[in-house]
C-alpha cells in the first residue's frame, strides 16, 4: 500500500506500494493463500471499493487494478479452518483456473523437459545436451512433490553435473531427493544404477495398484468417491485404471 512520508521510522518521503505502482495494469499475488488475516481484509477494501491508504496516509487514494492470484492451497478447506476470508474468495473467484500438479499431467512432461533444457539461460552453464531414454522414464516415474518448479531443479543440476552431451539417470539425483542423509545408501557402480531405479518404481506401481484397488472397494467401485479419497481428479484416476489395467467396476460373481 506504500507510505508516507514520517509514517514511521527511516519514512523520510512517500513511497509507492505495489498497487499504485500497477495502476491501470495488473498485479499478480503468489501464495495468496498464505496472506495473514488482517492484510487479507485490507485486500478485500481495495477489491470492493477500488480505493486504499497508504501506511501513514489519510488521504484515500482510488485505483484502477487488475488483480491475479495464486496459490497451492485449497482455499475452500482454508475458509473451513478459518484461515480464509470467505468474501475475499468469492471477490477474486471471478475466473479461476485450476492447473493440475506435474504428476497428474505427465503428458507435458517432454514439452517442459525440452524447454528448460534448450533455455537460452543455458548458455554457458553446459554445451547443449539430450536425455537418454533412461533418464526420461526415471523422470516419468518420478512423483514431483515439488511440481514444476522441482522438475526444472533437477534438470539444471543434471546439465552441471553432465560430463557430456547425454544427461543419464545418475546425472538426476532422483533418489537422493526422496531419501534423507542418514539413510541414503552408498554410491554403487554406475552399471547398478538403472536396476536401483527399476526395482524402486515396479514396487512402487504394485503398491500404487493394491492403494487404488482398495480405495474402489472401500467406495463400493465409486471411482469419482474413489478418487476423492486418494486426492486425484477423477480423470486422472481413470487413466490410471486403463494404465495399470484395473477393472474400474466389481468382479462378476458367479451363480449357481
Amino acid at each position: 500500500f506504500g507510505h508516507e512520508k514520517g509514517a514511521f521510522t527511516g519514512a523520510i518521503k512517500r513511497e509507492p506500494g505495489k498497487i499504485e505502482i500497477a495502476e491501470g495494469g495488473t498485479l499478480f499475488l503468489d501464495e495468496i493463500g498464505d496472506m495473514p488475516l488482517t492484510m487479507q481484509s485490507h485486500l478485500l477494501r481495495v477489491l470492493q471499493d477500488r480505493t486504499f491508504y497508504r501506511v501513514g496516509g489519510t488521504q484515500e487514494v482510488r485505483t484502477d487494478v487488475r488483480f491475479i492470484a495464486a496459490t497451492n492451497k485449497d482455499l475452500k478447506l482454508a475458509i473451513r479452518q478459518g484461515t480464509f476470508r470467505e468474501d475475499l474468495y468469492f471477490r477474486l473467484a471471478v475466473i479461476t483456473i485450476a492447473l493440475p500438479p506435474l504428476r497428474e499431467r505427465m503428458e507435458d512432461l517432454s514439452t517442459l523437459v525440452e524447454h528448460f533444457l534448450n533455455r537460452p539461460s543455458n548458455v554457458g552453464l553446459c554445451k547443449r545436451v539430450t536425455l537418454s531414454h533412461e533418464a526420461f522414464q526415471a523422470l516419468q516415474h518420478y512423483a514431483w512433490p515439488g511440481n514444476v518448479r522441482e522438475l526444472e531443479n533437477v534438470l539444471t543440476r543434471a546439465l552441471i553435473l553432465c560430463p557430456g552431451d547425454t544427461i543419464g539417470p545418475e546425472h538426476l539425483a532422483l533418489t537422493a531427493l526422496t531419501t534423507s542423509p542418514a539413510a541414503a545408501p552408498p554410491v554403487e557402480p554406475e552399471p547398478s544404477t538403472d536396476i536401483l531405479f527399476f526395482s524402486y518404481h515396479k514396487s512402487m506401481d504394485a503398491y500404487s495398484q493394491k492403494l487404488i484397488e482398495a480405495a474402489l472397494r472401500r467406495n463400493g467401485w465409486n471411482q469419482t468417491k474413489a478418487a476423492a479419497e486418494l486426492g486425484l481428479q477423477r480423470t486422472y484416476l481413470t487413466k490410471l485404471l486403463r494404465q495399470k489395467q484395473i477393472p474400474g467396476k466389481p468382479p462378476a460373481t458367479s451363480s449357481d
